[in-house]
């Protein structure tokens, strides 16, 4: 399911190998399908736990720029070891302040340690390949390590709420862990042949937000594929993290199986990474993450209507949805950008207003939950992102059909 058959260039096939290996250990968040159990049991209210998202994703937006400059300037693999390193500790500080600022400051952290990878992985694997001569590969090796990330989550998510059962704090040390482990492949990460290290940094740092706003404003389908993103990564978070554990209450699941539902969505989403290809090949790839978009919003629309064991369907269908639109959508920002010297930083643009909108929705979340209208919260996000990705559609024929006629 998962293979790939890889060149015979060593280098290329170690390359790949480290990447799914980081990929695989910095993912391995064992503590997602139980975080707001958890924080309910150490009194915590759903304001306080939701407003706390909303800082993080905030929190998120302030620092993408400044890491994906650096990532830019620098080196991709330094930003790589940076962000793993701070996972570790950001996983350590629930362990030992089990607290509102705990929390905070766990979720900064995070924050801190995803904005450090956010771009710099996507940029490194595609600027790595495409300098070997393997860039045709780009969309299976990111499709198949995302599905190998998951792997591990298959695993230990049915098992988490026992495990937090036995030891409240042990999904933290267990990810704090494996964090540890992301630390030691990206060490070994080999360097982009030719080298992209440029000698005038402070110069470069400067000029770099300029630099990558102007290659922005260049490319209206550049603009337009991020604004696409935004819809997708909105609904994939809110739902697998903010809304997971909500819908499964409302529907009476006992909270013993929220490891075992996410670990099926996962095996679901894994199917769907691995082979990407296929439905990019059928509508195109801008098309193809436009209509999965459309399916993840009727998902979240349908699961007010039906019972327990439906929802966990639906759940699963947008899964599979999720983990074909990622690759897909990765593979087209990296292709759209007109100059690689900013790769990670529009990549972290992205981000930017992926996580700006995030932190709106769980706002509106926490005022939907503190007011009992989860199923409202629901239909307004399918409506909502069903009428936004129509319109946004017309604009990307438009403008895809402007391109044709200026190639001619």
């Amino acid at each position: 399911m998962l293979g790939l058959r890889l060149p015979a260039n060593p280098e290329v096939r170690r390359a790949v190998r480290l990447t799914y290996g980081f990929q695989f250990f910095f993912g391995l968040l064992l503590w997602v399908p139980i975080f707001y159990s958890y924080q309910k049991q150490l009194g915590m209210s759903d304001a306080e736990i939701f407003g706390i998202q909303s800082i993080y994703y905030i929190a998120f937006c302030l620092l993408e720029i400044p890491t994906g400059m650096i990532a830019d300037r620098f080196d991709y693999r330094t930003s790589l070891v940076a962000g793993a390193s701070v996972l570790v500790g950001a996983n350590l500080v629930p362990v030992f302040l089990g607290s509102y600022s705990g929390f905070l400051i766990h979720f900064l952290l995070i924050a801190l340690a995803r904005s450090l990878i956010s771009g710099a992985q996507s940029a490194y694997l595609y600027e790595y390949l495409h300098a070997q001569g393997a860039g045709s590969l780009y969309l299976k090796v990111e499709g198949v390590g995302r599905s190998y990330s998951l792997v591990g989550k298959i695993v230990f998510w049915p098992v988490i709420g026992l495990l937090m059962q036995w030891s409240m704090s042990s999904p933290y040390w267990i990810t704090a862990i494996n964090a540890g482990i992301a630390v030691l492949m990206a060490l070994k990460l080999p360097p982009i042949p030719g080298g992209r290290v440029n000698r005038d940094k402070t110069a470069s740092l400067i000029a770099g937000v300029g630099g990558a706003f102007s290659a922005l404003r260049s490319s209206r389908w550049l603009m337009l594929l991020m604004v696409q993103g935004i819809a997708m990564f909105t609904l994939v978070r809110i739902c697998q993290v903010n809304l997971f554990q909500p819908i499964l209450e409302s529907k009476h699941v006992a909270v013993d199986w929220y490891g075992a539902v996410l670990a099926a969505m996962t095996i679901f989403e894994a199917l769907g990474a691995a082979r990407p290809h296929r439905l990019r090949r059928a509508v195109g790839p801008a098309g193809a993450v436009f209509l999965l978009t459309i399916v993840m919003a009727l998902c979240l629309g349908f699961i007010v209507a039906v019972p327990a064991m439906a929802t966990v369907v639906l759940l699963c269908v947008f899964a599979v949805a999720t983990g074909i639109s990622f690759p897909i959508q990765k593979q087209l920002l990296n292709d759209a950008i007109p100059d690689s010297k900013y790769r990670a930083t529009l990549l972290s643009m992205e981000s930017i207003i992926d996580r700006a909108v995030c932190a709106l929705v769980a706002v509106a979340l926490g005022a939907y939950l503190a007011a009992g209208d989860l199923n409202g919260f629901l239909l307004l996000s399918a409506i909502v992102t069903c009428t936004l990705m129509g319109l946004l559609g017309a604009l990307l024929l438009l403008v895809r059909r402007r391109k044709k006629v200026v190639s001619v």
